[in-house]
């Protein structure tokens, strides 16, 4: 058992709604605290989800001595801040993807991490599900022989949301749903990636719409990721060998994972565990390390949080899309 330990969170918009529901159900973890820079808006979240201590500022949660780990629910151009705002008062940090806006303010992180010896991860969730060992064991077993390819593609009809839209909330498919696919392929392929090719179209407000991006590695393999933010689609990755295929469902919260042989016959079928939401596993790996006293989680270390955070500052560069911020920062 983990034992009681106090979790706050920094934000109150719905996927701070999410891990609220989910750690009132976790055992050993207690929701302790919320904080919004409006107090009416933490005042309301407390009371929709029994927080005991509502804050109207940032400051006044790192500032609290009972809060042993606080979550970052706020917009990805905030990240860097809320986070370094943590690290400075001594408050390790589960940080909701994508990471940072840019690889950039990510190692100042990790290296105010390193001096200050405090925890900070990255709530990529599907990083921690147990899951992920599953797929990753039969795709190892060589049931479908030597996997050569590979698809993933996460969409959702979310453009009329203004913090997909908007530049300085570095909007955008690719950080918001493009982190899913690119995780994925790192998830089974590695990380030996020799070329990169990509496209993708733009909304009004010059963030990209749609995208796709091929990723050759060293070995040969290829994996072929779409992201969108204007169609909703079937959330499948699937690996393809030289035997026969598996298809994983929902690459954005891993449900089943079904192996087709050469003759495209189902084979074998794994289902996931049952879960509260999935976001518990981030927050037990987080628990997990904070306890042995490291700073960060071997599910998802620093260095790999790194690789796709570079990856996808790549990706823009080649797409011309520069956050409004960014510009300020080389200014």
């Amino acid at each position: 058992m983990l034992g009681k330990f106090n979790v706050g969170i920094m934000g109150t918009g719905n996927i701070a709604a999410v891990m609220a529901e989910t750690l009132n159900r976790m055992k050993g973890v207690k929701l302790y605290a919320v904080a919004s820079r409006e107090k009416v808006k933490a005042d309301v979240f407390a009371g929709k989800h029994g927080v005991k201590k509502a804050y109207g500022s940032y400051e006044e949660l790192v500032k609290d001595n009972k809060v042993e780990l606080i979550y970052i629910a706020t917009p990805h151009s905030e990240h860097y801040e809320n986070a370094r705002l943590c690290l400075e008062n001594n408050k390790p940090v589960l940080c909701e993807k994508s990471f940072t806006a840019n690889a950039a303010q990510a190692e100042e992180l990790f290296k105010l991490a390193r001096e200050k010896h405090v925890f900070i991860t990255e709530a990529i969730w599907t990083r921690y599900m147990p899951m992920l060992k599953t797929i990753r064991e039969v795709i190892g077993s060589g049931v479908i022989g030597d996997p050569k390819t590979l698809t993933a593609n996460l969409g959702y009809v979310i453009d009329k949301v203004e913090r997909i839209l908007s530049p300085a909330l570095a909007g955008g498919a690719l950080l918001d749903v493009g982190v899913y696919p690119i995780n994925f392929a790192m998830m089974i392929f590695g990380n030996d990636i020799e070329k990169v090719r990509s496209s993708c179209t733009y909304t009004d407000t010059g963030v990209d719409r749609q995208n796709t991006v091929t990723l050759q590695y060293g070995d040969g393999k290829y994996a072929v990721l779409n992201s969108s933010m204007e169609s909703l689609s079937d959330r499948k990755g699937i690996i393809y060998g030289t035997k026969g295929f598996a298809i994983v469902e929902n690459i954005n919260n891993f449900e089943s994972i079904t192996v087709y042989d050469a003759s495209y016959k189902k084979a074998a079928e794994y289902k996931r565990p049952k879960q509260i939401s999935g976001y518990e596993y981030e927050v037990e790996a987080s628990i997990r390390a904070i306890r042995a006293g490291k700073i960060q989680c071997e599910e998802m270390p620093h260095e790999e949080i790194l690789r796709v955070m570079k990856l996808m500052d790549s990706l823009r560069k080649e797409w011309g899309i520069v956050y409004p911020f960014e510009q300020e920062d080389r200014a």
